[in-house]
């Protein structure tokens, strides 16, 4: 007989009134019973505090800290810190799981014996995901530690997000999100791959990403910027301790790059030509050694051929209507 883990759903949530609700309850209607619900109420001004806590009366297995505000790193490590599952999944307060999420997750990993399981997602903006109505048996793609650090550097296969995904518990151990930070998961993935023997994705829509005009990913503002430093701070990273991963971080690099100068080309206030400048100086720097890259993804090479055109031509043609991806 097969022992059932423990799964722990961290939520972090704040002036989440609007969504927690639907969120929550796609998460206790889960075919697989045996979670802890860890909703952090990171010190929220509206009604999120009272609704988490009248789900946690309803379902015993939800359990709400309440904190003052610190922001996403702090509520999830603040769940990290006291969770009791074996497994770990998060949650962003505005989206919605499939039914099936954990259990095919876990079947995933029981399968492969792998550290992360990780399913596909859909974006909506109504009031609920289109999923599948009955779903596939999807096919699985094993990574071993260097493929799934590879595939997420050059952004082909892997994502940085930590929701839509299955963790072990014991990847955090001595491991927490950076404070004050947006980008947060793309500093911890590099060392949370660097634990794993292997990652498994399957080919099934499991995650509802909700996008509204609050998804800080999809608008620009200075704290956006981040981003930079995280990504100058893997390269340095890799020149130093891990130089068969380079080339990867540099692509990784060039789309951070290229996101905020296209992003901020979009206000139009001249607040940022400086800015502006650091991001353009790194696509001169890099453009070359990633366009000879055959691993550099698509985006980033018709980028790169744009740039050679100038900084006014890359701007005007490729960031009119630009868009990052999650």
């Amino acid at each position: 007989m097969i022992r059932e883990p423990l799964i722990s759903v961290i939520v972090p949530a704040y002036n989440a009134e609007a969504f927690l609700g639907q969120c929550i309850e796609s998460i206790v209607a889960q075919s697989y019973p045996h979670l802890e619900i860890l909703v952090v109420d990171d010190g929220s001004t509206d009604g999120t505090g009272q609704m988490a806590d009248r789900w946690a009366d309803r379902d015993p297995r939800i359990r709400v800290i309440h904190q003052p505000n610190g922001g996403h790193s702090a509520a999830r490590n603040a769940a990290l810190d006291t969770m009791k599952g074996e497994l770990v999944i998060m949650v962003d307060s505005d989206d919605i799981l499939h039914p099936e999420f954990a259990a095919t997750l876990l079947d995933a990993m029981r399968q492969t014996d792998a550290d992360i399981a990780v399913g596909g997602y859909i974006p909506f903006y109504n009031d609920a995901p289109d999923f599948p109505a009955a779903m596939p048996t999807g096919a699985m793609r094993r990574f071993n530690q260097q493929e799934a650090i590879l595939a997420c550097l050059y952004q082909q296969g892997l994502t940085h997000s930590p929701w839509g995904r299955l963790f072990k518990a014991s990847l955090f151990d001595g491991i927490r999100f950076p404070l004050g930070i947006i980008y947060e998961d793309l500093a911890i993935i590099y060392p949370l791959l660097r634990r794993c023997r292997l990652v498994v994705s399957i080919n099934q829509t499991l995650y509802g990403y909700r996008q509204h005009e609050n998804n800080s990913m999809r608008v620009f503002s200075p704290r956006r910027t981040a981003v930079l430093d995280v990504c100058e701070q893997l390269e340095r990273q890799m020149q130093q301790d891990d130089p068969q991963y380079l080339k990867a971080a540099r692509s990784r690099l060039l789309s951070a790059y290229f996101n905020i100068l296209l992003l901020s080309h979009q206000d139009k206030s001249g607040n940022y030509r400086e800015l502006q400048d650091r991001c353009w100086a790194g696509i001169k720097r890099l453009r070359n050694q990633c366009l000879l890259d055959p691993k550099v993804r698509s985006k980033n090479k018709l980028g790169i051929l744009a740039s050679y055109l100038g900084r006014n031509i890359l701007c005007s043609v490729i960031g009119r209507n630009y868009q990052p991806q999650p």
